[in-house]
């Protein structure tokens, strides 16, 4: 059993978790997820790592009520235990002495964002980070990633903070100025990927995009996470999540990631009816 050591709501259905998991937090990089369930009737779901302590042998992750097992996961209290937490799994992302390196995280996909820039930064890259969300509440980590980065800039769709707009808006005015970047990396919703991956392919700059699809197993057997890089088909549990967001073919990961909205709403639905609506994750 895993233990649940913090919690921590970071925005309106976000929460931080801290969990107990020594043999994972030994192994843990930059990129990795790991793959839990909460109980022995429950689902496993991919959870990308937002930080690890090997000393304290703990693994934080960053959870957004979306789906049934997400919102029971968040009504989970510190000092409860999780069935499973297996990980790291999935290739770390590579990382070296690009030059300067542009980390953006869109959403929940800040928290990714931040174990990525602080290791590019400890590489000797200098590293810009841009931030975004809908709204200044749904923001979080800016002190963390101010922390580990050469600059932080921000970007709301409602102007609550940062700049007015989104966080490509920011990346165009860093390209267009000239400025040089050898390497950007986007964590966050598909289409914010897939917008950042436009945006940098006419300057020809690498980019790294971090995919979380429908996953099962996390081994590669099941087939569930399947994308396709390059015209190749490929496996993000195993041969990702890290990939080159100018060869991803977006439209075909986007239906992908449709096929079952409507059976995670009536999932949600009926656990929310049978808790008569009282999460804590509100």
């Amino acid at each position: 059993m895993y233990r649940i050591l913090r919690k921590e709501m970071l925005a309106p259905s976000v929460c931080r978790m801290d969990i107990a998991a020594p043999a994972v937090a030994r192994k843990a990089a930059a990129g990795q997820f790991v793959i839990l369930r909460l109980h022995a009737d429950g689902e496993r779901i991919p959870l990308t790592i937002a930080d690890y302590d090997r000393s304290a042998g703990t693994v934080t992750v960053v959870v957004q009520a979306v789906g049934k097992t997400t919102e029971e996961l968040l009504d989970y209290a510190a000092g409860a235990s999780l069935e499973n937490f297996a990980g790291p799994l999935g290739r770390p992302t590579e990382v070296e002495k690009y030059g300067t390196v542009v980390c953006i995280g869109g959403g929940v996909g800040i928290a990714p964002i931040y174990p990525i820039a602080r290791a590019m930064r400890e590489a000797g890259n200098e590293v810009i980070t841009i931030i975004g969300a809908r709204s200044r509440e749904l923001l979080f980590f800016e002190e963390k990633l101010a922390a580990v980065s050469n600059e932080l800039r921000i970007a709301t769709d409602d102007g609550t903070a940062g700049r007015t707009g989104f966080v490509t808006d920011i990346l165009k005015d860093l390209l267009a100025a000239g400025r040089a970047i050898n390497l950007t990396v986007a964590v966050g919703p598909v289409p914010m990927m897939r917008a950042v991956a436009e945006l940098t392919r006419p300057f020809g700059v690498k980019t790294v995009v971090s995919l979380n699809p429908i996953m099962v197993d996390g081994t590669g057997m099941c087939g569930a996470c399947r994308v396709t890089v390059g015209g190749e088909r490929k496996f993000a549990c195993v041969d990702g999540p890290d990939f080159d967001g100018h060869a991803v073919d977006f439209t075909e990961l986007l239906a992908r990631q449709a096929m079952y909205k409507g059976m995670e709403r009536e999932a949600r639905a009926r656990y929310e009816a049978s808790h008569g609506g009282d999460c804590r994750c509100r």
